[in-house]
């Protein structure tokens, strides 16, 4: 295992998450110092999000042909000086556009560092190394959201944000020194007629699955700090300790499922279970709220099972020729972004209709139709 590499892209993939999903704690904050309502402020992460799945699919494909190295390294210096521009912007318009700027940063790391440590790393093994790259993103929660909820109650969402500078400036550094020994080559390519011709059906159902998925998660992690604020009545400080210990469901579920996603004989029958009981656990968890610590038990519940069957659905996708790797993990995170902007605005319909309790029905289908179409194609 090149625990050098892993490490770096556990920090690098921390910062690129980090940078939109911290944020979830300034929303009513952001609003009313930007004389604007909550619900834009939420659609920063459709912005974000956009521009993180073109730049995904478009740094997959050239990391294929050019090389890896420059994309690990350049996204997360431009991510740094993308969240400096948020903490200097006067109004949302300004904030709207360093935000999406920053998500396409973060689409420039993301597909080349998924692509990279799969290659690295024997088919054997993937589901275990990958699970690594996926635990930044589990400690943005575990560590992230927490300590930014804890820290804003002094330095505010624009202090956040140069926090956040520094840890991708972290990010980058730690990524160059992780590819100056044996860097990140380029493939040996053999002629294709562009992303059409590198996609197989099974790899767009993978694709298409992992959109189901993706919105089901972010309803959750965009949301459930309003969602305890709202419900509960409570201050900011108050739901730091509670998302803390809702977010070590991630890392652990993420952890386990990387060792276990190496031993089974079928990843995607191992999803789709995962994502049948999310249904059950996401319905419980917005429509039964007797008291905060129930709710905070059903998002420890949730989010460890989503967070199980993620690395066996990873290390599925990451089971394609080197040489058109990156382009199926760009596109792996652009169908991410694809559900991480269908989960914002749904998430903002629904709390301007029907509110918090309407999240359960419908997280619970969505998890459904994954689990649905996860079994249908999982030979």
């Amino acid at each position: 295992m090149p625990w050098l590499l892993l490490s770096a892209a556990c920090l690098g993939s921390f910062a690129a998450s980090a940078s939109g999903t911290t944020r979830s704690p300034f929303l009513l904050d952001m609003a009313r110092d930007l004389s604007v309502n909550l619900v834009l402020v939420a659609n920063l992460v459709s912005m974000t999000a956009t521009a993180w799945g073109v730049m995904s699919l478009v740094a997959g494909m050239a990391s294929d042909r050019w090389g890896r190295r420059p994309f690990l390294v350049g996204g997360p210096i431009g991510l740094a000086i993308c969240m400096a521009g948020v903490v200097q912007a006067g109004d949302f318009t300004g904030v709207a556009i360093w935000a999406t700027l920053g998500g396409a940063c973060c689409g420039i790391f993301t597909g080349p560092i998924f692509a990279e440590v799969a290659s690295r790393v024997a088919a054997s093994h993937r589901g275990r190394a990958l699970s690594w790259v996926m635990s930044g993103q589990s400690l943005t929660l575990v560590v992230g959201v927490p300590v930014a909820a804890w820290a804003g109650a002094r330095i505010g969402w624009r202090g956040w944000h140069i926090a956040l500078a520094v840890f991708a400036l972290a990010g980058a550094l730690s990524l160059w020194a992780a590819t100056a020994q044996g860097p990140a080559e380029r493939a040996t390519r053999r002629a294709n007629d562009g992303p059409r011709g590198r996609l197989s059906w099974p790899v767009i159902m993978l694709l298409v699955i992992s959109v189901t998925e993706r919105v089901c998660y972010g309803l959750v992690v965009v949301y459930f700090a309003t969602f305890l604020l709202e419900q509960y009545q409570v201050g900011l400080e108050a739901v730091a300790l509670p998302l803390a210990l809702v977010a070590v469901g991630n890392i652990v579920g993420t952890a386990i499922g990387g060792q276990l996603a190496d031993r089974v004989r079928n990843r995607l029958g191992l999803f789709g279970a995962c994502m049948a009981a999310t249904a059950v656990a996401g319905l419980a968890l917005f429509v039964w709220k007797p008291d905060i610590t129930v709710s905070v038990v059903l998002g420890f519940a949730y989010v460890f099972i989503n967070a199980f069957g993620r690395p066996a659905l990873m290390a599925a996708l990451a089971d394609v020729p080197e040489d058109v790797r990156g382009t199926v993990m760009g596109l792996n995170g652009t169908s991410a972004s694809v559900g991480w902007v269908a989960a914002a605005a749904l998430g903002g319909w629904m709390i301007a209709t029907w509110g918090f309790v309407g999240f359960g029905p419908l997280s619970a289908a969505l998890a459904l139709l994954g689990a649905v179409l996860a079994f249908t194609w999982r030979r």
